[in-house]
């Protein structure tokens, strides 16, 4: 298998039950070019250095780009007008300081350790709700059962979005992951698609926050839409629409497949099972090890706006750069043992939600979510066991996870 195009199978759908045979190979060679003049980066070491280098970009979406329509004034004025607009203003996981800082502070202001930890309650109460709605039955899919409907609704409750509008988000939120996926970038009928669903989830931001402003509420959305003044500037309007746009699909595209990668690696590993139910407070650890063994996110892309040096290859300026997260987490220069699923592991210090300036702002969220899931499931659910194994996969290759995953039970406590 030549190195230049390894990444091409990481893409494809055929490993995406086990890229990490893939990912051993590339650390061989730490920094791989590819055929298409992208530097693949896969050990922790460089990863870690390249997190904190200010010559590397999260700005590497391409300009937004709405298809010709054969209307002229759409053609040749609005659209070009939005495309400057949404490429200006991109959610600020796609932008670089000092913007991506100043977008940043306004979340984090709000998305605070206090409001994570009051969620704690209706977390519960909606993991006791959705497996109580499987009794009866013998099979459960955690996917379709628990995994998806539960992020959904904890973020569009910290959001304040009305809950009979959840339901529109999985089609938005699944289209618009896929711009983290390379091969949608160059894809024009892929593009085409993005575009289209930014389109209709900013529309429906836009009346929101108009909501909001009219009806001020306790949640975060309402709280972020307040005007500013000359002391404390608040969010301009796009970037408000872009930053709850970000929150909406972020905020539970990764947290369906950390909690359904948690219970699979379970499912394979029924002494840590029965470990977490006799020890609830394993939990913590547990996820630690999850989101390093099995993490949500199994690479980032970036671009270099200055030549890099390191591990004695240059990346050009203008290269496409891949961060591999999963095979950093599976380093054996930094953790012993490293394929084994070990959650007493002592310093633990994973990508499983990125890191430098843009790790993930709802890690305490998801972890709450992850854990309470976990110690709820393995407490209610008798006998489980895998329908089959490997389960299918969802498509992407960067958000990686199942696309369901089909339980055998005995019934529900």
């Amino acid at each position: 298998m030549r190195s230049e195009t390894l990444f091409s199978e990481v893409m494809d759908p055929k490993n995406r039950a086990n890229p990490y045979p893939l990912y051993e190979l590339f650390r061989q060679t730490p920094v791989a070019k590819q055929s298409d003049g992208s530097f693949v980066v896969s050990t922790h070491e460089n990863i870690r250095t390249l997190l904190f280098d200010p010559r590397l970009s999260s700005e590497d979406l391409p300009p937004s780009r709405r298809p010709h329509t054969g209307n002229p004034i759409k053609d040749w004025i609005l659209n070009p007008i939005k495309n400057r607009v949404v490429t200006a203003h991109r959610p600020f996981i796609f932008r670089d300081p000092p913007d991506h800082d100043t977008l940043r502070k306004f979340v984090m202001d709000e998305f605070t350790i206090q409001r994570v930890n009051d969620a704690h309650g209706r977390v519960e109460s909606l993991v006791d709700e959705f497996i109580e709605r499987c009794r009866g039955r013998s099979e459960v899919c955690l996917v379709e059962d628990l995994s998806y409907p539960l992020p959904v609704a904890v973020i569009c409750d910290l959001l304040g979005v009305p809950e009979e509008d959840e339901p529109h988000f999985q089609r938005w939120a699944t289209q618009l992951a896929t711009a983290l996926e390379p091969d949608a970038r160059h894809d024009e009928t892929g593009r085409h698609a993005i575009v289209a669903a930014f389109d209709e989830i900013s529309a429906y931001m836009r009346k929101l926050i108009r909501e909001k402003r009219r009806r001020p509420a306790d949640d975060m959305l309402s709280r972020l839409a307040k005007p500013g003044n000359k002391r404390t500037p608040g969010m301009g309007d796009i970037d408000l629409i872009a930053t709850g746009i970000l929150l909406l699909v972020a905020g539970h595209e990764t947290t369906v497949n950390l909690i359904t990668n948690a219970m699979l690696t379970l499912l394979r590993n029924p002494d840590e099972l029965e470990k977490l139910k006799a020890d609830p407070e394993r939990a913590p650890r547990l996820i630690e090890e999850v989101l390093r063994y099995e993490p949500p996110v199994h690479f980032r892309t970036r671009k270099a706006t200055s030549p890099i040096d390191i591990d004695r290859v240059t990346i050009p300026a203008g290269a496409p750069v891949i961060l591999l997260f999963a095979a950093a987490n599976r380093d054996p220069a930094r953790f012993a043992n490293p394929d084994r699923f070990d959650p007493d592991r002592a310093d633990n210090q994973h990508f499983g939600f990125g890191g430098g300036l843009h790790y993930c702002v709802g890690a305490p969220l998801a972890r709450i979510e992850a854990e309470i899931a976990l110690v709820t499931l393995c407490r209610r659910l008798r006998e489980p066991r895998l329908m089959s194994d490997p389960p299918p996969y969802r498509s992407g290759a960067s958000l990686r996870g199942p696309a369901s995953l089909g339980i055998h039970i005995n019934g529900i406590s």
